[in-house]
């Protein structure tokens, strides 16, 4: 008899995995926030995505994994809660504000930081809230960055036209005369592609030229 079902036998209650209670309480939690601060975005339809269809469906999914989760917990045993560190809730909230802070024009009092956009947004989120894992290594997060960010980029301000800033109009001045902005999102995208792709690629190059010395025994 493994552990966790002798654990669910010993365990008195309604609630047979208090770890997927957690986890259900906390994602419901997070759906009805999304949806409450979304609450004044339109949604539009299909043909023409407002800006609160994507998050608000997207709470909607997270809504329904998190009521899964709250049923499983009545019905399945699970494990216990367990002590838990603050090192990732920390970097996830931090990775979150700086996500909301830098990709449209913020200011708090005397300090101003300019809008960078998606650009330079997803990449810092990403990048931040990847050290709430312990054992974290900043080359497949720097691939992960420079991976998704230019799939964001072209899926919301290129196929779906969201109102989303993507890059700071400062580098518009940096690109040839007649170049539109989606032109200007779509080189943007394709470089910070590449760039993942070669730091990859520069990261098995290294682990392959890595030479392992063997010491054979000196002969008497």
């Amino acid at each position: 008899m493994s552990m966790s079902e002798e654990g669910g036998r010993d365990r008195r209650g309604p609630v047979r995995s208090p770890q997927n209670l957690a986890a259900g309480l906390s994602l419901v939690f997070l759906a009805g926030l999304a949806l409450w601060l979304t609450r004044g975005l339109s949604q539009g339809h299909l043909n023409a995505m407002g800006p609160g269809m994507l998050p608000d469906w997207l709470a909607y999914g997270v809504g329904l994994c998190g009521i899964a989760l709250l049923v499983a917990a009545f019905l399945k045993d699970g494990e216990p809660l367990e002590a838990w560190s603050l090192r990732g809730p920390f970097f996830v909230v931090v990775a979150i504000l700086a996500f909301a802070v830098t990709i449209r024009p913020f200011s708090l009092g005397p300090v101003a930081i300019p809008g960078l956009g998606m650009i330079v947004a997803g990449p810092l989120a990403i990048i931040i809230g990847g050290y709430a894992a312990p054992e974290v290594q900043l080359r497949p997060l720097l691939v992960l960055a420079f991976g998704l960010t230019p799939f964001c980029m072209v899926l919301f301000g290129d196929l779906l036209n969201l109102p989303i800033p993507v890059f700071p109009q400062s580098l518009a001045g940096l690109m040839p005369d007649g170049w539109s902005q989606k032109t200007i999102l779509r080189v943007l995208a394709a470089l910070m592609a590449v760039a993942a792709v070669v730091i990859h690629i520069s990261g098995g190059r290294r682990k392959d030229g890595k030479i392992d010395v063997v010491t054979q025994p000196e002969e008497i």
